[in-house]
């Protein structure tokens, strides 16, 4: 692909993962999703754990819970205020709902969805929001795709309406700029075809932590979820011959999920494994159009890489954290982000991004949301440019003894959430296997290769965090030993024969031992 000369840089937001819940409530119960129900103090929570008298949720959040309706709009009146103009336009990666919605009712999912929409569309001027849909932001189907197309009429053209309506992804060309956003339906990367498996009677659902064992899908369903496939391949082929620079957008990414360290089970993998690699050969097939990938879902601060055949790094995904602080099942706690990015409109490359977090405790504590930067990535992360090459050279500093560049990336994972738990060892290692290995074959193998050296890492950075402490410990222990040995010479010395002091004789008037004879 020719190079094209820069033209000017301008500004995109990314926002995911919301949550919204209309139930949370500041008289609520932190144990049971902040929600106002009746009980009595002392009972038992749904976590098994004996409650008393807690603490009240935040009128911004709680950890424990979904997103107030009072966080997601200061998260939105944030990004007016910081970046409202220049602005080309919002990536909304998907996830709107609560972890509860798929137990109201339709109806209600839909207006919850029409506020939110409504809320974005009075923040910005630009006409172009593109969302695209997470596993909670209610069932598949046509019937859904229909419903939401039509909520979401005003920001996608008739060509993208058309795919969207029949399986809830499309994609867009953005003229001005030649840059086309490619937005996935993610949703049916999580199943198998009925073609793959042994059960006859639905598809089996790939249950990652947020999925069922299993789940029917419908045959249309079917019929779009590989018909997604084979678009996504002709409208990236169409590209290449246009010479136009590709973003993809999704909501739950390829790869594992870098914050579970334990036996690799369903609460690991994302994607199913066929669908996984067969989105690995399409990115590696298209690697010279594709500028970006961005993803949501595991509402942590992280990136991926993906490797060609000779093992060297072609493209890049962007993982953004969640707007939800709640702590999800094999995670940690965040605080609340947003992500706005600066690109070439010429060329379409990234050229940086600056990350945006509340500190939800301060919030609550004040009674305002003091929305503030956290960190610029280029400076962050000392890169002098974001490619597939930079970000690989920085994941490399994680196998080296300097723990400073893993410990600065960490800090950014939880959005600066403090859990007290140092990640070590294995959890340094699934990180890095899990950012460089995106084929679970590949994954499963670093963990096992990889697993030394980054044990030996770990050992340099406690060594390096504690020095002080442990310098003191050995030179007491060193002194102690020391003052013992002398101790058991001086003894033994005593006891040699005619080194003992004879008995002093009674008619000497001076009873000690004259010192000569010591």
């Amino acid at each position: 692909m020719r190079q094209r000369k820069r033209e000017r840089a301008c500004y995109f937001w990314h926002i995911s993962d919301l949550h919204l819940d209309t139930h949370y409530s500041t008289q609520g119960d932190i144990y049971r999703s902040c929600w106002q129900l009746a009980h009595t103090s002392g009972s038992v929570a749904s976590n098994g754990r004996q409650e008393t008298e807690t603490e009240s949720p935040g009128p911004f959040g709680n950890h424990n819970c979904d997103s107030p309706w009072s966080l997601v709009e200061s998260a939105v009146k944030t990004m007016k205020a910081k970046q409202g103009d220049n602005v080309e336009f919002v990536l909304w990666t998907g996830d709107a709902l609560s972890h509860s919605a798929q137990a109201r009712s339709e109806h209600v999912q839909l207006e919850t969805l029409r506020n939110i929409t409504e809320l974005l569309g009075r923040s910005f001027s630009s006409p172009f929001i593109f969302p695209v849909l997470g596993h909670e932001d209610g069932s598949t189907g046509i019937h859904k795709y229909k419903q939401m197309g039509e909520l979401w009429r005003h920001w996608l053209p008739t060509e993208a309406l058309v795919t969207f309506e029949q399986g809830g992804y499309y994609s867009i060309e953005q003229t001005r700029s030649r840059l086309r956003i490619i937005a996935l339906n993610t949703n049916f990367m999580r199943y198998e075809l009925l073609s793959e498996t042994k059960q006859s009677d639905s598809l089996r659902w790939s249950a990652d932590y947020y999925a069922k064992p299993s789940r029917t899908m419908s045959d249309q369903d079917q019929l779009q979820a590989e018909q997604q496939w084979l678009w996504l391949d002709e409208v990236l082929a169409k590209s290449r011959d246009k010479q136009e620079t590709v973003y993809i957008v999704g909501h739950m990414p390829p790869g594992v999920d870098e914050r579970y360290v334990g036996p690799q089970h369903h609460g690991q993998l994302i994607f199913t494994e066929r669908n996984n690699r067969r989105y690995l050969e399409l990115v590696r097939k298209y690697a010279s159009v594709i500028q970006g990938q961005f993803f949501g879902h595991l509402h942590s601060d992280t990136f991926r890489l993906i490797y060609d055949d000779q093992g060297t790094p072609i493209s890049w995904l962007m993982i953004a954290p969640s707007v939800v602080p709640r702590k999800e099942g094999i995670g940690a706690s965040n605080n609340p982000a947003l992500r706005l990015y600066k690109f070439d409109t010429g060329s379409g490359q990234v050229l940086d991004y600056t990350q945006y977090w509340l500190d939800l405790s301060l919030a609550n504590r004040v009674q305002e949301p003091l929305w503030q930067s956290e960190y610029n990535l280029t400076h962050y992360y000392a890169l002098g440019e974001i490619s597939a090459i930079a970000l690989h050279n920085f994941a490399e500093r994680f196998t080296g003894k300097d723990a400073s560049w893993f410990s600065r990336y960490h800090r950014a994972n939880a959005v600066r959430f403090q859990s007290g738990a140092a990640c070590l060892g294995r959890c340094m290692l699934n990180h890095y296997c899990a950012i460089t290995r995106l084929d679970y074959d590949e994954f499963r193998l670093c963990l096992e290769s990889e697993q030394l050296p980054l044990q030996s890492h770990a050992a340099v950075a406690v060594l390096s965090s504690c020095s002080c402490a442990l310098l003191s410990l050995l030179l007491a222990l060193s002194f102690l030993c020391c003052f013992r040995e002398y101790s058991l010479m001086w003894l033994l010395r005593l006891m040699e024969p005619g080194v003992l002091p004879p008995k002093p004789d009674s008619n000497n008037s001076n009873p000690n031992p004259n010192p000569a004879n010591l």
